[in-house]
C-alpha cells in the first residue's frame, strides 16, 4: 500500500508515521519518504486499520 501524507515534513514525523504503523501491525515493512511525503507499507493490516491508526496519530493519509 503507499500513502501520501502531506504533513509528513520531516524525520520526527517519519518515525512518528512509522510507530502508528506499528501500533497496528509490529511486523509492517514501512518505507517513509519525507522529501516526497510518501510512505510505503507491507502489512497485514487493512488498509482502513492504517489509515485509522495514522489518522488518530495526527495525520491525514490518502491513497
Amino acid at each position: 500500500m503507499q500513502f501520501h501524507i502531506d504533513s509528513m515534513t520531516c524525520g520526527g514525523c517519519a518515525r512518528s508515521v512509522t510507530k502508528a504503523i506499528q501500533s497496528v501491525d509490529a511486523d509492517a515493512q514501512i518505507m517513509t519518504d519525507p522529501p516526497s511525503r510518501r510512505v510505503e507499507v507491507t502489512s497485514s493490516a487493512t488498509q482502513e486499520q492504517l489509515e485509522a491508526a495514522l489518522r488518530e496519530a495526527g495525520y491525514a493519509p490518502r491513497m
